[in-house]
């Protein structure tokens, strides 16, 4: 593991001239101090101080300064600069007090504190994303706009696959900089693609889905197109989704796999995912924390909108994948790469280990498709809906003591009030549905 002694050596014989300190806010996106190289030293001590009041949900303006903290395990270069004088590398940080303490509202450090959970019982969390996102064209003036010359489908290739190039371009620059790219493919909107990258630990997963973004989006520009990550840019087409693998270890060993089980499966990984099942509704506000977010989990388009798992069936909540061994593991689909990866692991994982911690009874699989199913049909089966809007999963977020002790109440209660406030603006909006549905009828 690189430590910082590692850090100012790559430095020297990489010839790098600026380093970027990075974190996020409570809402997920990536905040940027950048520094000359001369100023490493006093970075990886911890003492490049900010204020903190300026930051979405950190801290009041009486009680602003505040320290980035380096991780040096997660020094990266980044693999473009504008000349061979200027090589850029960046470093994850962790906020800290003035005094050195740890800060509750950190992203961060909280799914530290939900991986030294699983640690205290021998186990390591590993996690893989498949993060989907559109390309869209640039208007004359440089803004996003939602055109584009794409018309191609799943797994399309040139020349009706118009983004392949930038495609390309992006899991290259991703390999440069350390990621083990696992494939990349057009996915069914057209303009929408897919880069899986491997499991990697639960931390590192997520500083990989936070850089993730951040090299989409700069190699899409370059290619002048928009990369976004809006779950549901457009009506009647598939939203973007991150379907998230989780796993267990303990040591060698991927403890969800069991040989005697005529599925494979552990009595661990069955509780895991009752864990999963019993506070979805509680965590999806944190997985899906976008207004937009809802209008992707609707039935019809391959999003998941009720509770329930299967092996294989893609319809549920909560897939198992065929593959057996050290490759067992619990796909959670509802999931969009707008959420903040660090919050979203956390509690993913918090969820699951009170489910083994509580022994929570796993109930039958669903193999039929739940989109077929009449209301009573799904009475009947006592499988419960996702929240169907950000309001609703708000409402049941924050009855959550689980999401609570998890995200602590510190970052709850911001992360709550930023929300309600999005939640606010869009319901007293006109939206052009209303218009034309209304205005001349009524």
């Amino acid at each position: 593991m690189t430590d910082s002694k590692d850090v100012m050596k790559i430095c020297e014989q990489e010839g790098i001239r600026f380093i970027k300190l990075q974190f996020t806010d409570i809402l997920g996106a990536v905040k940027t101090v950048t520094i000359p190289v001369e100023q490493l030293p006093k970075g990886l001590e911890g003492n490049i101080a900010f204020d903190g009041s300026s930051i979405e949900g950190f801290v009041r303006i009486e009680e602003s300064d505040m320290l980035l903290r380096p991780d040096p395990a997660s020094f990266s270069i980044f693999p473009w600069h504008s000349d061979p004088g200027s090589k850029t590398a960046r470093l994850m940080c962790d906020i800290a007090w003035p005094d050195g303490a740890p800060f509750d509202g950190c992203p961060r450090t909280i799914l530290q504190r939900v991986v030294q959970d699983a640690q205290d019982l021998g186990l390591v969390p590993h996690a893989g994303p498949e993060p989907e996102f559109f390309l869209f064209l640039r208007n004359d003036d440089g803004s996003p706009s939602l055109k584009s010359h794409d018309h191609a489908g799943y797994f399309d290739q040139p020349p009706l696959d118009k983004g392949e190039e930038a495609r390309e371009h992006m899991v290259r620059t991703l390999l440069d900089m350390g990621f083990e790219i696992e494939a990349s493919h057009h996915e069914v909107a057209p303009a929408q693609h897919e880069i899986d990258f491997k499991y990697e630990e639960a931390l590192t997963t997520a500083d990989q889905i936070a850089t993730f973004r951040f090299v989409v989006r700069t190699v899409a520009l370059q290619h002048n197109l928009h990369a976004t990550f809006m779950p549901k840019p457009k009506h009647g087409i598939p939203g973007s989704g991150m379907h998230v693998h989780l796993s267990l270890f303990r040591g060698d060993m991927n403890i969800f796999y069991d040989p005697s089980d005529e599925d494979g499966l552990s009595r661990e990984c069955r509780h895991f995912i009752a864990g999963l099942m019993y506070h979805a509704r509680s965590l999806t506000a944190i997985t899906n924390p976008l207004v937009n977010s809802y209008k992707r989990l609707v039935p019809g388009y391959e999003a998941p909108s009720y509770i329930a798992w299967s092996l294989g069936n893609r319809s549920p909540l909560i897939r198992v994948p065929a593959r057996r061994g050290t490759g067992t593991r619990v796909e959670m689909r509802n999931p969009d790469p707008s959420c903040n990866p660090y919050l979203a692991l956390a509690v993913l994982f918090a969820a699951g280990l009170d489910g083994m911690k509580n022994e929570m009874e796993l109930g039958d699989s669903v193999n039929d498709n739940i989109y077929s199913m009449g209301e009573q049909q799904l009475h009947d089966r006592h499988i419960e809906s996702l929240p169907r809007s950000l309001d609703e999963a708000l409402d049941e977020l924050s009855k959550s003591e689980l999401i609570r002790r998890t995200l602590t109440p510190h970052l709850l209660e911001r992360f709550i009030e930023a929300k309600r406030i999005e939640w606010d603006e869009y319901r007293t909006q006109i939206h052009e549905w209303e218009i034309k549905r209304y205005l001349g009828a009524y």
